[in-house]
C-alpha cells in the first residue's frame, strides 16, 4: 500500500496564509477592540469588589430585576414590612408639650426623606426603600443631617449599600463607605446601618437571596429547556387529508378536475372558518391527523411540577411561605392563618430594628428643638379581618391590668404605663 504524505508548507506561502487569517479578523477600525482598562470600566468588577462584597450585592439585584418570583419575593416582604406607623410621646406629663412634640413629629416624617427625583416622600417612601434595601442587600444606612441652626433634624440621607465594605478595626465598628475619592470610616455618631440576620461571619448582613442563586439558576435553566423543546416539536397542528372522488361515467378530465377542485376547496374554508367550539362534518373521505410531540400532555405536566418545585423552592428560600404568593396547594384556611401568623412574627422582628431607628431619629429631633421628652414608633399590623381578635385580646390585657391594680400588685404609674402601651 502506498502512503501519501502531507505537503509541507512553503516557506512562501506561510506568511501568505497568515496575510489572510490577519485580514479576517482584522476588525474595520481600531476602536472595535477595547483595552483592558475599557473592559474593566465596562463590567465595573474588580478585586476589590470581591473581597467587599459587592459583587453579591449586584447579582443580588440582577435576581431581583430579572426573574418575576425573586421580585415578588422581595415585593411581599418589603410590603408587609412597611406596614403604617407613627411616632408617639412617651415620659411628658404636659399635654401642651406632648402635643406640641406630636406636631413635630409629624412634620418630621413628612419631610425626612426625599426620592430619587429630590421630591419629598415622607415616611411611606422611606420604609419601603429601607425594607427593600434590607430583605435585598442585607444592610440599609445613611447619615442623619440637621438644619443650619441646628434647631433640628433636616434629612436622612441613604447611602448605596453596594459601597459599603468591612474592614475589621480594633476600638472601631469596621464599617466603611468606599467612594471615588477614597474611603471613609462609619464609626460616626451621624451615621446609622441596619444589618438582617448580621453575626460574626457576616457584619454586613445577610440578604433573604443569599440560598436563592443556585436554585434561581436551575429554574432558568428549566424554562429555557422548556422553550427549546416547545420550538423543536413546534406548534401543535391538524393534517387533514381529502381523498377524492371516484370519476363518474362519461365525466370529462376538465370536468372532474373542476368538481374535486370545489370539493377540495369547500372542505378547505370549512375546516379554516371551524370554531372552537365547533365541529366539523364532511365526507368520510376525509381524514384528520394530529401533527406533534407524542405524550404531550404527559411532557407538559411533568415539566408544571417540576417548574412548580424549583419555584416553591426559590420562596422557601427568601423565607417566604409559598401560599403567599399564590402557591397554594389545597391549604385550609386555618393552615393558612397559622403560617400567615408566623410571617408576621417574622415581620415584626425586622419591624423592631427599623424602630430603632426611627426612634434615634425622633429622640434626636426632640433633643435639638429642646423639648424634655422621647418617643416611640408603633407599626401597625392590624387587619380588618383580625379586628374582632384584637379587641378580644386587648380587653383581657386591660382587664388583667386592673385585677393586678386592685390586688395591690401593680402601683398606679405602672399600670397607667401598662394600659398606655395598649392604647
Amino acid at each position: 500500500m502506498k502512503l501519501f504524505k502531507r505537503k509541507k508548507p512553503s516557506a512562501t506561502a506561510q506568511p501568505q496564509r497568515v496575510q489572510r487569517v490577519t485580514a479576517a479578523v482584522k476588525p474595520p477600525r481600531r476602536s472595535a477592540y477595547r483595552t483592558p482598562d475599557q473592559i474593566n470600566s465596562t463590567l465595573k468588577m474588580s478585586p476589590a469588589d470581591i473581597r467587599s462584597g459587592r459583587y453579591r450585592t449586584m447579582l443580588y439585584r440582577f435576581l431581583a430585576d430579572n426573574i418575576p418570583i425573586v421580585d415578588t419575593c422581595i415585593w411581599t416582604w418589603s410590603r408587609l414590612a412597611a406596614a403604617p406607623g407613627e411616632f408617639r410621646i412617651i415620659g411628658s406629663k404636659n399635654k401642651l408639650l406632648a402635643e406640641q412634640g406630636r406636631q413635630r413629629l409629624e412634620q418630621l416624617s413628612n419631610e425626612l426623606y426625599l426620592d430619587s427625583t429630590g421630591r419629598p416622600a415622607g415616611l411611606p417612601g422611606f420604609m419601603v426603600d429601607l425594607f427593600s434595601c434590607l430583605f435585598r442587600d442585607g444592610i440599609f444606612g445613611g447619615f442623619l443631617t440637621v438644619s443650619r441652626d441646628a434647631s433640628g433634624v433636616d434629612k436622612f440621607v441613604p447611602v448605596d449599600p453596594a459601597d459599603i465594605s468591612w474592614h475589621p478595626q480594633e476600638g472601631r465598628s469596621g464599617l466603611v463607605l468606599e467612594q471615588d475619592g477614597g474611603s471613609l470610616a462609619l464609626a460616626r455618631p451621624d451615621f446609622y446601618h441596619l444589618a438582617l440576620n448580621a453575626g460574626i461571619g457576616s457584619p454586613l448582613g445577610r440578604s433573604v437571596l443569599q440560598t436563592v442563586p443556585f436554585v434561581s439558576y436551575i429554574e432558568q435553566q428549566l424554562v429555557d429547556d422548556m422553550r427549546r423543546t416547545s420550538h423543536n416539536s413546534g406548534y401543535h397542528r391538524l393534517h387533514v387529508k381529502i381523498a377524492p372522488p371516484q370519476r363518474l361515467a362519461g365525466e370529462a378530465e376538465q370536468a372532474y378536475v373542476d368538481r374535486i377542485n370545489s370539493y377540495f376547496d369547500s372542505t378547505v374554508s370549512m375546516i379554516k372558518t371551524c370554531d372552537v367550539d365547533d365541529n366539523p362534518v364532511t365526507w368520510d373521505n376525509v381524514n384528520i391527523e394530529y401533527i406533534g410531540p407524542p405524550h404531550a400532555r404527559a411532557v407538559t405536566n411533568n415539566w408544571f411540577f417540576n417548574h412548580r418545585a424549583m419555584v416553591e423552592e426559590i420562596c422557601a428560600g427568601t423565607h417566604l411561605a409559598p401560599f403567599l404568593l399564590g402557591y397554594s396547594y389545597g391549604a385550609t384556611t386555618t393552615w393558612s392563618a397559622f403560617k400567615f401568623d408566623v410571617v408576621m412574627r417574622q415581620v415584626r422582628s425586622v419591624q423592631a430594628e427599623a424602630a430603632q431607628l426611627l426612634e434615634w431619629i425622633g429622640n434626636v429631633d426632640l433633643a435639638l428643638s429642646g423639648l424634655d421628652m422621647r418617643c416611640r414608633f408603633v407599626f401597625d399590623n392590624s387587619f380588618a379581618y383580625q379586628a374582632t381578635d384584637e379587641v378580644n385580646v386587648r380587653t383581657r390585657e386591660v382587664d388583667s391590668i386592673l385585677k393586678l391594680y386592685q390586688a395591690g400588685l401593680l402601683d398606679e404609674e405602672t399600670a397607667r404605663d401598662k394600659a398606655g402601651r395598649l392604647v
